[in-house]
């Protein structure tokens, strides 16, 4: 199974072009900020123009855009991964937990998620994010993870309690083998896809939640991202100088990444689906 898949991976078009394009930011996140200085230091004439010196010019304070730029990639692909991470961590022990104990804890448990799930999540995110005094990448990443579970745990326990009724669970249980080791062993293998494309979706959303505070200035105290680079380019009125490069380039990178990792999640539903294969 595992040869067929990787058979249609790598001649699906979607996930070798959308994983391409989040590589290459990727790439440019880990390595570029080790080429480029502070991405807050003035460096050059405020206002200048993409050039030879400065590839995508210069801020009104004279700072350096595309250093902005590289350490913003960074700090996006750290706030996606660690709250991805989280969220789908939290969704898969209550998503398992209710769908294979059922009764009384799984009613608890879903109660719990519908509670999280009709919060308006944005609007927490910006009160808790306006009452923080330091706020850093981290912070906001695990602030957004820990509001981003719901939907993941009732996706993972509908599928739970689809699995948990097969033969292979069924003997398993027989067998003596703890609910963990089944949970862990035969339940969660048999979704190892979904969960995959789950993540890529946690991610996507994480990013663009970020982005948002960013934007409306809830995001880091202490660093630059690209939320931020659209931030400071509104506040100062770089759309109304003409100064493009100094919001395009954020820009096109969030909707890049964002639409690069979508195309992925299409891409692996069409590798994971026989029916949507393309021979």
């Amino acid at each position: 199974m595992r040869r067929e898949a990787l058979y249609f991976a790598v001649r699906n078009r979607k996930l070798v072009g959308g994983l391409a394009v989040v590589v290459v930011f990727l790439l440019a996140g880990l390595v570029g900020p080790l080429l480029v200085g502070d991405p807050l230091a003035y460096v050059g004439p405020p206002a200048a123009a993409p050039s030879g010196e400065y590839p995508l010019g210069t801020t009104t304070f004279g700072q350096d855009v595309l250093a902005q730029l590289l350490h913003g990639l960074r700090a996006t692909f750290l706030v996606g991964t660690v709250a991805a991470l989280i969220a789908g961590v939290i969704g898969m022990l209550v998503g398992f937990t209710g769908g294979y104990r059922g009764g009384l804890v799984d009613e608890v448990l879903n109660m719990i998620t519908n509670i999280v799930l009709v919060l308006p999540v944005l609007a927490v995110l910006m009160i808790i994010a306006a009452y923080l005094q330091v706020r850093d990448v981290l912070v906001q990443a695990v602030i957004i993870g820990l509001f981003s579970w719901p939907w993941v745990a009732r996706a993972i326990r509908a599928q739970t309690f689809s699995l948990r009724a097969r033969e292979f669970v069924d003997l398993a249980r027989l067998s003596g083998m703890p609910v963990r080791r089944i949970v862990f062993r035969e339940i969660a293998p048999n979704m190892a896809s979904y969960l995959f494309m789950v993540f890529i979706l946690l991610f996507g959303g994480s990013v663009l939640f970020a982005a948002t505070l960013d934007f409306i200035g809830l995001g880091p105290t202490d660093g630059i991202s690209l939320g931020l680079m659209l931030n400071h380019a509104k506040q100062w009125s770089a759309m109304n100088l003409g100064m493009w490069w100094w919001f395009v380039p954020p820009g096109l990178a969030i909707t890049a990444i964002v639409g690069a990792m979508y195309v992925m999640n299409v891409g692996l539903d069409e590798v994971f689906n026989p029916k949507l294969r393309e021979t």
